[in-house]
């Protein structure tokens, strides 16, 4: 197998003009929950054979901190769930002080107790947890069999090996709406930060997503009221808006693809378990990194990429179909 090139590179532009500092690897397609918006209650996932390996991401990860990222998160399907993911942490947070920013891992919790302080020692100092209630049956519904006692207990786990938590909600219509000023107000008292999240139309998962979908606009005008929050410039390297809820620690994230289009600044790109590397999350183009590595032209492939690159993505949550086939699970988000 071919090794990334060791030439220095330009750093990632897109033809847009938009500079490329953010990857976010999908080190797997499978996911011990089911999240109603997110993954279709019977899932098909890919083989193993087809799968990137260990050493493969990490050359690809490699090259990409060559050319300027500065952020890489590790996403799933559910990281946790990959036997390897801990080897892979280790591969690449020795980059973290060395060309990286930052390394951070989104996970559902799940097995986070386990790792918790692995993933500390690893590099990793910041890590995003989806939690989209804390109320067991309403948890249990939404992920259609998770157990919310088991997410806390990680979360904590987290908080003990000293990493800093931010909670991933999406906001759900009928479901949890009532449940996001309690979420804040825990959020502030266990001293997360929280991001609320719009529900994108991402895969078939066998329910309407426009009966679920709830506008953080909405949302926030009743949080206004509720909490003293103070815009914040705060950036985190991703997507989201962020408010100081005044005499706290607490930031307040909004991600609002649909409400609030923030494309005209998109620094990511998204590299898929099996080797593809979307440039948009809602797009389908994309280019096969796992061939280009074995073939040795991973450079051309990544400005073939660039150069194709959507200005913004298409989503409507009334469209009759999702704006693309594949699930959120498969491109981490």
């Amino acid at each position: 197998m071919a090794s990334a090139p060791a030439l220095i590179a330009p750093p990632l532009l897109d033809r847009h003009g938009r500079t490329i500092s953010y990857l976010r690897i999908s080190v797997t397609d499978r996911c011990d929950l089911r999240c109603r918006y997110c993954m279709a209650e019977e899932m098909t996932f890919l083989p193993k054979s087809a799968l990137l390996g260990l050493e493969e991401i990490a050359l690809i990860a490699d090259r990409f901190i060559a050319r300027g990222v500065r952020k890489i998160r590790l996403t799933g399907g559910e990281p946790l769930v990959r036997r390897d993911v801990g080897d892979l942490v280790r591969r690449i947070g020795r980059h973290v002080g060395a060309g990286l920013d930052e390394l951070t891992m989104t996970t559902n919790g799940n097995r986070l107790a386990d790792h918790a302080g692995a993933l500390f020692d690893a590099g990793i100092r910041r890590i995003n947890v989806s939690l989209d209630s804390r109320d067991p049956d309403t948890f249990r519904h939404i992920t259609r069999h998770g157990d919310v006692v088991r997410v806390l207990g990680g979360i904590a786990a987290a908080k003990a090996a000293g990493l800093a938590v931010k909670i991933n909600m999406v906001a759900l219509k009928g479901l949890n709406e009532a449940e996001i000023a309690p979420m804040l107000k825990w959020c502030i008292a266990e001293g997360h930060d929280l991001t609320l999240i719009e529900t994108m139309p991402l895969g078939s998962i066998g329910e309407d997503r426009a009966d679920r979908f709830l506008p953080l606009t909405a949302v926030m005008d009743d949080l206004s009221a509720r909490f003293a929050l103070v815009r914040d410039a705060h950036r985190s390297g991703g997507p989201a808006r962020y408010w100081r809820v005044t005499g706290s620690e607490t930031r307040l994230g909004l991600i609002s693809p649909l409400t609030a289009n923030f494309c005209e600044t998109c620094n990511r790109v998204r590299l898929t378990t099996d080797g593809m590397l979307y440039t948009c999350l809602g797009h389908d183009d994309r280019v096969d990194l796992k061939a280009a590595l074995r073939g040795g032209d991973l450079d051309a492939a990544l400005d073939r990429a660039l150069a194709s690159k959507p200005a913004r993505h298409d989503f409507d949550i009334a469209a009759a179909a999702p704006a693309v086939a594949r699930h959120m699970s498969v491109t981490g988000g």
